[in-house]
């Protein structure tokens, strides 16, 4: 009988025990990216982000039609050049076109960095308020749904309402 007793506590230790722990562990999910496509900074930084762009655009069209204008010339003038002259117009063209590609890596480059910088406060803001509402309803891990495809996931666990009130969005 002592044993039987003791068999049966150990039995619901182990089941308390293992209840408690999954209590401890909440795991809710949202989509980032649709709530920091619905902040209303999303479209400052989107029109920032494409007047900067466009000056690099600019500069890379320029250079496209000084290409352009060389390579017809070029072509137009090649039977009469001589040797030198046609090596010289070629590697013309060549040093042309190494300083378009280079010039729209730093520019590819620069874009994305800027674009960084001015995401950086709103993603930070969004996550601080998702930690906020977090912690609020009890969730240890939230998960984001845009990054990762969430094959089954209850209503409950999905953050995406609570989050939106708080940052004021409809």
């Amino acid at each position: 009988m002592k044993k039987l007793f003791k068999v049966v506590l150990v039995a619901v230790c182990i089941v308390f025990a293992g209840n408690l722990a999954h209590a401890q562990t909440k795991i809710g999910h949202i989509n980032f990216n649709a709530i920091i496509d619905q902040m209303p900074e999303t479209k400052v930084i989107s029109t920032t982000l494409q007047a900067y762009q466009k000056t690099f655009i600019d500069v890379l069209q320029g250079m496209q039609s000084e290409y352009q204008t060389k390579g017809a010339e070029y072509e137009a003038k090649r039977a009469t050049m001589s040797d030198a002259v046609r090596q010289q117009k070629e590697s013309e063209l060549t040093d042309i076109q190494k300083r378009m590609q280079e010039y729209n890596t730093k520019a590819t480059q620069s874009v994305d960095a800027k674009k960084n910088e001015l995401g950086k406060p709103l993603f930070d803001k969004v996550r601080g308020v998702i930690s906020a509402v977090a912690k609020e309803k009890g969730y240890t891990y939230v998960l984001d749904s845009s990054q990762i495809d969430l094959l089954v996931s209850p209503e409950a666990d999905d953050l995406m309402a609570s989050v939106k009130a708080k940052l004021g969005l409809k």
